[in-house]
């Protein structure tokens, strides 16, 4: 199998609180909503998790999707919370403004040594906050996974799957798959891992021909696949065809075809209201 070319594009988190989530990615982070989607069923490829229900969608970041690191909301409708386990390191944010907002909500903030400022999303998820100007276009620096063997992780991340190592010590690994996109830091931890039920997602571009080869490379490799290549389809919308690999800890990993996704995730003018608008008639919502 040749290079992949690929371009890291979200991370999934499952929400219980469309509101207090609402107000904590557009208020506290500053991030857009990009766009929002909702679903009458579960996802065939269990986008929602495990869910058969009604869902929605919501794409929030700093930026266009081809061109920025987002996070992708799924909120299952009468599900409140979700158990956090210790799967999930977090998501580093290089802003000058977001300590400021933070400040002017009182929304409490915590000083770790050496990660920066942390915020905690309303769901428990970690937000760690560089007080300086982004490098690029992207303020969304990087990703954090945690493992229970990083030599282990070393050889799926990088050989089996073809990231670029960046940097590397006896804790973590630093992977890209190239240019100024958000990386991908795996940390190893010393406790058992556990995913609980609020497990997560990370989602890559790459290109449709490149598909099928990486499904026989983790085939061939004895590499777990969730879902074998499937298509998806949202009403009005492009068509995707989407790879659910696991990796050696059970990380969920989604690789879709950059060709079908660029169609797909255009910005949506009134994604704004339209989440407004369904918070608004949620009958699981708090009033």
């Amino acid at each position: 199998m040749s290079a992949i070319p690929g371009r890291a594009l979200h991370y999934v988190f499952k929400i219980g609180d469309r509101a207090k989530n609402a107000f904590f990615f557009r208020q506290i982070l500053g991030m857009k909503v990009l766009r929002h989607e909702e679903f009458k069923e579960g996802c065939d490829a269990e986008c929602n998790g495990p869910y058969d229900n009604r869902w929605s969608k919501t794409m929030v970041g700093y930026g266009p999707e081809d061109s920025h690191f987002v996070i992708e909301l799924t909120y299952n409708y009468g599900v409140s919370s979700y158990k956090m386990g210790n799967d999930f390191g977090g998501v580093t944010i290089h802003s000058t403004e977001i300590l400021s907002q933070a400040a002017k909500h009182s929304y409490p903030v915590q000083k770790v040594a050496g990660k920066g400022s942390l915020l905690t999303s309303p769901d428990g998820y970690k937000f760690y906050v560089i007080e300086q100007p982004a490098a690029s276009s992207d303020p969304v620096q990087s990703v954090e996974l945690n493992v229970s063997n990083l030599q282990t992780s070393r050889k799926y991340w990088h050989e089996l799957l073809q990231m670029q190592l960046l940097d590397e010590n006896k804790q973590s690994l630093r992977l890209s798959y190239g240019g100024t996109q958000a990386t991908l830091q795996i940390t190893e931890i010393k406790e058992p891992l556990d995913r609980a039920k609020a497990y997560g997602r990370i989602a890559f571009a790459i290109p449709s021909a490149k598909q099928p080869p990486l499904h026989e490379a983790v085939k061939a490799a004895n590499g777990t696949i969730l879902k074998p290549l499937i298509t998806l389809d949202t009403p009005g919308k492009a068509t995707v065809s989407v790879l659910i690999l696991a990796d050696p800890d059970g990380h969920e990993i989604c690789f879709v075809d950059e060709e079908g996704f660029g169609e797909l995730s255009q910005v949506e003018p009134d994604g704004d209201a339209r989440l407004d608008k369904y918070i608004a008639k949620d009958p699981f919502q708090p009033k």
